[in-house]
């Protein structure tokens, strides 16, 4: 039975956004370490779930924990839809006067939320937890990770916090503006990023997983993060005008070079080897080129197409119909 009654009318102070796919074994887990400290700060909070279309029995132990506990409330898509609308999803049906995004693997600390609770009262509008070890991840991740922000923040105009991930704090207001970005393409540190505000920072070290198994492979990360070098940057489109400028230049000399050398002395340039080398590799600029264009294009033609972001199969839990975005299809709430 649910031992907790929200006050009439009540904002929860807390609202916790989990995007859940595949999750069936962390979920008590992380509901048994989550409630005490979220207890400790206030009673009146919220965990919002977003079963990102889920295969094994996720749902059914996310709906036992509503019952058990109303202030645990579920967003069940209809299929998967992606981590990031997931978080959008579950952004948009957070009704708190703070809004923590956070994974269900407790890498991310409970006790973090106390001190980014104390920062926010202090009057941050923003707080960001940044890993200062992640011994805890593989070798390959760390180095991938440091390079994709080294790269990220030098092609755009928007810089990422290093080492700063989805969990953050983040005030009403921030949280309203963030609600108002239309995009489909979405790359949400590059989002959260971009907001600005007053911003203060609280350091941890990233523990291991708490159970089951990362759903993020290589190449979903390298997928990823193409996604958002090409949401916040146009520098990989405007790199290639200087590559042209480079090989015309060359091109141009060593034209000269052969008017001249066949004038003066007299002296053909046979090559059949050189000349398709020549032309192979400009064939592959130009095809690398256009392959960069058609990244761009192909995020114009989603953005165009005006689909839903997300479909929502059923809500479980008592939501405030308020907080959920324009233009979300949405289907049953229980």
């Amino acid at each position: 039975m649910n031992a907790y009654a929200k006050p009439e009318g009540a904002r929860p102070l807390i609202s916790l956004v989990v995007p859940v796919y595949n999750e069936e074994e962390a979920i008590p887990i992380f509901i048994g370490a989550m409630r005490p400290v979220l207890d400790s700060v206030d009673e009146n909070w919220e965990i919002i779930f977003v079963n990102d279309g889920s295969r094994d029995t996720t749902i059914d132990v996310l709906r036992a924990a509503s019952v058990a506990d109303g202030r645990i409330k579920v967003v069940d898509f209809s299929r998967n839809f992606g981590k990031e609308v997931a978080l959008t999803a579950g952004i948009d049906h957070a009704s708190g006067a703070a809004v923590v995004p956070i994974d269900v693997d407790l890498q991310d600390p409970p006790e973090l939320i106390p001190q980014m609770v104390e920062k926010w009262r202090e009057g941050y509008e923003v707080v960001l937890a940044a890993r200062s070890d992640r011994s805890s991840d593989s070798w390959a991740k760390r180095v991938s990770a440091g390079m994709f922000y080294k790269v990220m923040n030098r092609m755009s105009s928007v810089p990422l916090p290093s080492n700063v991930g989805d969990f953050r704090l983040m005030d009403r207001c921030v949280v309203d503006i963030l609600r108002q970005y239309p995009e489909r393409q979405r790359f949400m540190k590059g989002l959260f990023a971009s907001l600005g505000f007053r911003q203060a920072t609280v350091e941890y070290v990233r523990p291991t997983r708490s159970a089951g198994e990362t759903k993020f492979r290589p190449v979903r990360l390298w997928t990823l993060a193409l996604e958002g070098i090409v949401s916040f940057s146009t520098a990989p489109l405007k790199i290639w005008t200087y590559i042209g400028i480079v090989c015309a230049s060359f091109a141009v000399f060593y034209m000269a070079w052969i008017i001249m050398k066949t004038l003066f002395m007299g002296v053909d340039m046979p090559g059949y080897a050189s000349l398709m080398s020549v032309i192979l590799f400009m064939n592959g600029l130009i095809l690398t080129g256009m392959g960069v264009i058609a990244e761009y294009i192909a995020r114009i033609f989603n953005e165009v197409k005006g689909r839903p972001l997300y479909i929502v199969r059923e809500r479980i839990g008592s939501f405030d119909d308020d907080m959920t975005a324009p233009g979300h299809t949405a289907g049953r709430v229980l």
